[in-house]
């Protein structure tokens, strides 16, 4: 592939607050702790603190949860490596969309790939080890229960209800198994032969990635919540996380941003059985939403300490779980995420938990031969494909058309006509010069009238390169969305199964601009920066 680069800027897909980030503006410094730059790796390793115990049990942690799988002897040693006090981890979270759903996973992953061997060759006294966390716990099921391609939306529908990676691929997941019969092997054996969800996202991640040093973290698990512990009850009994990430809000919002996410009293849910809902407090009581349950405050605080995979974080409290867990520097994440990670550091520094490099994942529009050639033909810069439409058409047609469509020549010499006949006829009565006014404003609008016909005429002459136009617009926005938004990645690996190879090559973790990829023999070869 031959790859070019615009500016993030001028796709119009970022929030401000994104931009100024990416532009490091100084009024967010206090928002973060070290800018994701190559030599400012150097102090977040030297800042990083995980006691020993916490690596033990990240270490067997993830060997009981690999347990059923053929592992390699590098993938071995690259689990073992997490125990020691030189590896630290660079990560990407994600939801459990079926069959990877769409393409910005594949680039969240193949960045944190990339970030850990860029890290490795500048820290050789280091180890880094690339990490999936898998958003198990998350309950918002029609967010991730299809893919599309093709145009095609493929979707799973079942009635079970909690932590999405606790269903089970039962009989209807069978069934909609069957309408995906292009998909690769792998994937069908991921998931015929898994019983959960999170357990056959976690072998076909393996089987893509696993070689490139991936390791797979599923966070619901027991142990892993029994670190979390403190925070559980400062959160639930003292409502601490909550000040903290609100005083950082406020302070971006008073800034002009708007807010990502918003913190609550409680940012847990009560997870259980196929249940999984908001705590709140009402009174002496803290119930759980949609349920029954409620206990009285000695009660949750014995619940904690004995069931603490029970409560599960929302969006405010993951990161720190996260952090907690892993020798973590780095997350790797979407624009949406980036910026509620800058509404997070107060409940970080209140813990003593650093906060890594958040840094946003590469960005890439991925072009056919075919609209790299109409791309070619109607002489578009790589900025210029995200241009607004209408506003494209119009200019198009103006600089394209045979004529002035705006009849600018024709409009100025019958102005100059009337105001000439209007001179002479003021001069025989004062009242005549009313009526040429209005004379002159009816003529201007018959004039914007053939104006606007003249147009149309220019744009059927033009119809074969505005829809060229159509359909490079189709190709990389599909439904009116971001390329990497909506198409599943199958779209290309059916095509090649070197794709993600490809992507790894192209893909610089630490370059933040939006990259254009062409095949190889698109004509113009590799353009500069637009």
């Amino acid at each position: 592939m031959i790859k070019s680069k615009v500016d993030p800027a001028c796709t119009g897909q970022f929030s401000q607050l994104f931009l100024d980030y990416l532009d490091e503006k100084p009024a967010l410094a206090e928002f973060y702790s070290h800018f994701p730059r190559l030599e400012n790796f150097g102090r977040l390793i030297e800042e990083k603190k995980i006691p020993q115990e916490n690596r033990d049990v990240l270490v067997t942690t993830l060997q009981k949860q690999y347990a059923d799988f053929s592992l390699s002897e590098d993938f071995e040693q690259q689990l073992k490596l997490l125990g020691e006090k030189n590896t630290f981890t660079v990560t990407t979270g994600h939801q459990l969309n079926l069959f990877t759903g769409p393409l910005y996973f594949i680039y969240k992953i193949v960045s944190t790939i990339n970030l850990a061997k860029k890290l490795a060759k500048q820290y050789p006294e280091n180890n880094f080890v690339p990490v999936y966390w898998m958003a198990t716990e998350d309950h918002d099921f029609e967010e991730i229960n299809y893919f599309k391609l093709e145009g095609k939306k493929y979707q799973w529908n079942t009635n079970q209800e909690g932590a999405v990676g606790d269903f089970f691929l039962d009989d209807s997941f069978k069934e909609f198994l069957k309408s995906v019969e292009f998909a690769p092997e792998f994937f069908v054996e991921a998931y015929s032969k898994s019983k959960t969800l999170s357990e056959a996202v976690r072998k076909y991640v393996h089987h893509l990635f696993g070689e490139k040093g991936l390791v797979v973290v599923d966070a619901n698990d027991p142990a892993f919540k029994k670190i979390f512990i403190p925070v559980i009850e400062k959160d639930i009994l003292d409502n601490i996380p909550n000040k903290k990430a609100q005083e950082q809000t406020d302070k971006l919002e008073a800034l002009g941003y708007k807010s990502q996410i918003f913190p609550r009293e409680i940012n847990f849910f009560y997870m259980e059985n196929g249940l999984r809902e908001r705590i709140e407090k009402s009174g002496d009581f803290y119930h759980v939403l949609e349920s029954e349950l409620k206990f009285e405050t000695s009660e949750i605080k014995a619940l904690i300490q004995s069931n603490p995979e029970r409560f599960s974080p929302n969006v405010v409290l993951r990161p720190l779980y996260q952090e907690m867990i892993l020798p973590n520097i780095a997350y790797i994440g979407g624009p949406a995420e980036v910026v509620y990670w800058l509404q997070l550091k107060g409940v970080f520094d209140y813990f003593g938990v650093q906060f890594p490099a958040v840094m946003p994942r590469n960005f890439a529009l991925i072009l056919d031969s075919l609209t790299a050639q109409k791309q070619d033909q109607l002489e578009l810069k790589d900025s210029e494909l995200f241009v607004d439409y209408i506003a494209w058409k119009k200019e198009f047609v103006a600089k394209h058309s045979s004529l002035d469509i705006f009849l600018n020549q024709e409009k100025e010499k019958l102005e100059e006509v009337i105001d000439r006949s209007a001179l002479k006829a003021k001069e025989v009565d004062d009242t005549l010069e009313s009526a040429y006014a209005s004379a002159k404003v009816r003529i201007s609008k018959i004039m914007d009238h053939l104006s606007g016909k003249v147009r149309k005429a220019e744009e059927k002459r033009l119809e074969i390169q505005i829809k060229r136009m159509d359909t490079i617009r189709d190709f990389i926005l599909p439904g009116g969305s971001p390329q990497e938004r909506v198409e599943n990645f199958m779209k290309f690996y059916l095509e090649d199964e070197s794709f993600i190879e490809m992507l790894i090559e192209a893909f610089d973790p630490l370059d933040f601009s939006f990259m254009i990829l062409k095949p190889k023999d698109d004509k113009r070869g590799n353009q500069k920066t637009s």
